[in-house]
């Protein structure tokens, strides 16, 4: 203790006027060169789609399809926060890149690699880097849930060379992958809710209404779940789905 005391008292008296630490201003003023406010703008726009980016990123690929149907599994186990949300994620995180691997490997070929080597313009290079993801999109959305949104931007159908805009693209896209997610929650669910039928049937008819039925079926659906390697085969029809 009295080294302790010694060395803080000896950090103590070093005087903080002797070291020069950088600082940091942000202020607000005028300027009479129209270019410094349009790079100030840029900046902004940046900052916010970076911020933007991951829950972007998320919406437009396979992620919401695996997470969902990951949250029915655990949810028609009954095993309450087994696995935990981060194992969750973070299989259905890498699932997702290896699922759009082929779509960013065309996106670094057709548009990042040409932008790098200034080969192509920056708005051209945005232009490439839509398409693949568009067209992964488009796969895996629903023709009702798209021609919603184009109606309900006041377009009625779309050219036979003209690609339907983003901005209907991502939103009917989100939907029918909820709705797939959903369908596939709903298999799911069935063979586990027999189990609790037939489980809570059994102590009925034996007069044990004390015994909660959750006690016996969960480590039957457990053990079910294990027996016939229930994470291979949700993992191999997910990844069949995308295909």
């Amino acid at each position: 203790m009295k080294l302790f005391a010694l060395l803080t008292s000896m950090l103590l008296s070093v005087p903080v006027a002797a070291a020069e630490y950088p600082s940091v201003q942000l202020s607000l003023g005028t300027s009479e060169n129209p270019g410094d406010f349009t790079t100030a703008l840029t900046i902004v726009m940046v900052l916010t789609v970076l911020a933007l980016a991951p829950s972007i990123l998320v919406m437009m690929t396979s992620f919401t399809r695996i997470l969902v149907v990951f949250a029915f599994l655990r949810q028609a186990l009954g095993t309450q926060q087994a696995p935990p949300n981060q194992i969750l994620i973070g299989l259905a995180l890498f699932m997702t890149v290896f699922i759009m691997m082929p779509v960013w490997q065309e996106i670094d070929v057709k548009a990042l690699t040409p932008y790098v080597e200034e080969e192509i313009s920056q708005k051209e290079a945005f232009e490439r880097a839509k398409a693949p993801i568009r067209e992964f999109m488009l796969r895996q959305t629903r023709d009702e849930d798209l021609q919603l949104f184009l109606l309900a931007g006041g377009k009625e159908q779309v050219g036979e060379h003209e690609e339907p805009p983003m901005v209907s693209v991502i939103p009917a896209f989100i939907i029918s992958e909820l709705r797939t997610a959903f369908e596939i929650g709903f298999l799911i669910y069935i063979p586990f809710v027999v189990i609790d039928l037939v489980v809570a049937s059994v102590l009925m008819s034996m007069g044990m209404m004390m015994l909660p039925p959750v006690m016996i079926s969960l480590p039957l659906k457990i053990i079910l779940f294990v027996l016939i390697d229930g994470w291979h085969l949700l993992t191999a029809n997910l990844l069949a789905s995308f295909r």
